[in-house]
């Protein structure tokens, strides 16, 4: 981006904080390393640029100037516990995936340690989840 951006032009992204501020997930992966400590490398705390600070550090490592790097927090709104589990059913990411490779069974026991984690004991119902993204945008100074 830096190489076909002009110069005094901004070079911007945001990614997920899939490490602490993505709790939709925080949670799913807390809960399946719970059931199976062997699949720990599988959380996607564990991609890069997602943490507070990455993003800013790439962007001064690739020459940018006036970087700023700020957290967009938003509420993930969930209509009931099937709303938030049905997305980890379709296999897709690496949590989807990794529900499609359980048994039914494995998939069950998650199911219900997920529920009992964001309902408790009460009945179904609406619920919100804080989601954090880190946004970054430089300068390009130099040509």
């Amino acid at each position: 981006m830096v190489r076909v951006t002009r110069q005094g032009g901004v070079v911007a992204a945001a990614v997920w904080d899939y490490a602490e501020g993505m709790q939709m997930l925080r949670v799913f992966w807390d809960e399946a390393t719970e059931l199976d400590p062997t699949i720990g490398s599988r959380d996607e705390a564990h991609m890069p640029l997602c943490k507070a600070g990455q993003l800013g550090a790439l962007w001064r490592q690739q020459g940018l100037e006036n970087v700023q790097e700020l957290p967009l927090t938003v509420a993930l709104s969930f209509a009931s516990f099937d709303d938030y589990w049905a997305p980890f059913l379709l296999g897709h990411g690496p949590a989807g995936v990794y529900v499609a490779e359980l048994s039914k069974e494995r998939q069950t026991a998650l199911e219900q340690r997920l529920r009992r984690r964001l309902l408790g004991d009460g009945s179904d119902r609406p619920f919100d989840l804080p989601a954090r993204a880190w946004a970054v945008k430089g300068t390009v100074v130099h040509r």
